[in-house]
């Protein structure tokens, strides 16, 4: 199960995960937050991973495509709370990291953006 919890300040869209991103969830994330990003034309997406539980290969790929749209709008996707053992070495893993900019919380999100 996932669940998906967003916020909209100061021009940057938080996306919270919370549960798995997996094959059979990674549709909510292309529904509620692909679609917005694409519908709304939003620029600058943080995603913080800190409540997930499980990733695989195609949450892996829910992510990057996320970060082509805001690459698409000139603007940039990041990641925070990559705390857990087994969703932090997946993402590294996948080189998702070469894409998106890792930083430590939400707060610090606002720094790299502005």
């Amino acid at each position: 199960m996932l669940e998906i919890s967003l916020e909209f300040r100061k021009g940057i869209l938080f996306v919270r995960l919370m549960g798995e991103l997996t094959k059979d969830t990674v549709y909510k994330l292309e529904r509620d937050v692909t679609n917005l990003i694409l519908e709304q034309g939003i620029h600058n997406v943080v995603f913080n991973v800190s409540g997930l539980s499980q990733i695989d290969l195609k949450g892996i790929h829910g992510l990057f495509h996320s970060y082509e749209m805001t690459h698409q709008n000139q603007g940039k996707s990041l990641l925070c709370g990559l705390e857990s053992g087994e969703v932090k070495e997946r993402i590294k893993r996948s080189r998702l990291l070469q894409y998106m900019c890792e930083t430590n919380d939400e707060l610090s999100a606002f720094s790299v953006i502005e």
